[in-house]
C-alpha cells in the first residue's frame, strides 16, 4: 500500500513534541508560562547562553521508544509523527551540521529518532518527522523576522532577545546552512519515512519551499509532505492546530493537528486533559468528515507519556479489545 492510501485508511496517528522544553516544563524564574510550552523560550525571552545549558540535564532515563510505539498501536492509531527540531533549534538526532542535538550536546548521548524510527519499524507502526525549516531560535538567521513580533499576542516568532537587528538577518543563511542539510539528513539516515511534518512558514520563498519538497521526492519519492512546507505545496493538508471543521475541508488528504490536554510540549500543571470518551468523540467527527486525527502527547523530561495520557491510551485500547 502507497503512503497516500495509507494516509487515507489510517484515519488516527500520535504526534510527540518532545524537547529541551520538557526540562522547565512551563516554568521559568519562578513564572509559569500561559500559553504552549513548547514556546517557553520565546516567552520568557531566554538567552541561548542560558537556555542551551538545558542540555546538561537532558538525561531520560525511562525514555523507552517501544512502549511510546506499543500505546499508539494499542490505541488504534496507525503512524507516530515525532519532533526531530522544533523552534528551539534543537535536534532528536545526530547531525553533521549543528552538535546542538540530543547525541553531541547531551549526557543522554543517543539519538532518539533512530530509536523511535527502529521501534516503529519492529512494530509495523509506520513513522514521520515533525522539522521546523523556518523558525530556529538557535540560529541567528532563523525565520519569523518579516511577521511581526508576536504569536498568541505575547511571544516573538523570530529570536529578537539574542539578535534583535532583524535587518541583518538573511534566513537564506539558515536554510542553506542548517535546514537543508538536516532535511537530508533525516532523509538518508532513518529508513522509510512515511511523512515529513514542516511547519510555521513565515519567511520561506516559493523558490526554497519548491527546493525542500523537491528534496524529499528525490530522496524518497513515497514520503508524504505536508501543506505546511509553505507556498500552496504539499502533498497532503493540515489544518490549523486544535481546528474541529464542522463539515468536510476542500482536498483530499487532510489531518487535523490536535492536543490531548492544552499544550502541545510537556506543561507540568497543564491538567485539562480529554476523556477517552472525547478523543474518540473527535476521532469519529473528523474521519467522517474526511479528516485524520493526529493527537498530540508530549513526553515529560525522563522520556515518560505523562500519566493521564498513558490511561487514556489504555482506556482507548480497552475499547478496541
Amino acid at each position: 500500500m502507497d503512503n497516500k492510501t495509507y494516509f487515507r485508511e489510517s484515519g488516527f496517528g500520535l504526534m510527540l513534541h518532545w524537547g529541551l522544553y520538557a526540562l522547565p516544563a512551563g516554568e521559568w524564574g519562578g513564572r509559569r508560562i500561559p500559553h504552549i510550552g513548547e514556546w517557553l523560550q520565546s516567552y520568557f525571552r531566554i538567552p541561548n547562553r542560558e537556555y542551551h545549558r538545558l542540555t546538561a540535564a537532558f538525561q531520560p532515563l525511562l525514555f523507552d521508544p517501544t512502549e511510546w510505539v506499543m500505546a499508539a498501536k494499542r490505541a488504534g492509531m496507525g503512524y507516530v509523527v515525532l519532533t526531530a527540531k522544533h523552534h528551539e533549534g534543537f535536534a532528536l538526532f545526530r547531525s553533521r551540521v549543528s552538535d546542538f542535538n540530543t547525541v553531541d550536546a547531551t549526557p543522554f548521548g543517543r539519538d532518539v529518532v533512530e530509536e523511535v524510527a527502529n521501534a516503529c519499524a519492529r512494530h509495523g507502526m509506520k513513522f514521520g518527522l515533525y522539522y521546523s525549516q523556518d523558525l530556529d531560535w538557535s540560529h541567528p538567521d532563523g525565520g519569523g523576522y518579516l511577521t511581526g513580533h508576536t504569536n498568541c499576542g505575547e511571544m516573538s516568532w523570530t529570536n529578537d532577545w539574542d539578535f534583535p537587528d532583524a535587518s541583518k538577518k538573511d534566513y537564506t543563511r539558515c536554510f542553506t546552512e542548517k535546514t537543508v542539510p538536516q532535511v537530508e539528513e533525516l532523509l538518508r539516515n532513518y529508513g522509510d519515512l512515511f511523512l515529513i511534518w514542516f511547519d510555521t512558514p513565515k519567511t520561506i520563498s516559493p523558490g526554497q519551499s519548491r527546493q525542500l519538497y523537491e528534496l524529499v521526492k528525490r530522496l524518497q519519492p513515497d514520503c508524504l509532505v505536508n501543506s505546511r512546507i509553505g507556498n500552496g505545496m504539499g502533498d497532503y493538508r493540515s489544518l490549523g492546530d486544535n481546528e474541529i471543521p464542522d463539515t468536510h475541508p476542500e482536498g483530499d488528504l487532510i489531518e487535523s493537528p490536535t492536543t490531548l490536554n492544552d499544550t502541545w510540549g510537556y506543561k507540568s500543571f497543564d491538567n485539562n486533559w480529554k476523556s477517552a470518551d472525547r478523543v474518540l468523540e473527535l476521532k469519529h467527527h473528523l474521519n467522517e468528515r474526511g479528516v485524520n486525527y493526529l493527537l498530540n502527547i508530549g513526553p515529560d523530561a525522563l522520556g515518560r507519556f505523562p500519566a493521564p495520557a498513558v490511561q487514556i491510551l489504555e482506556e482507548l485500547a480497552r475499547r478496541r479489545a
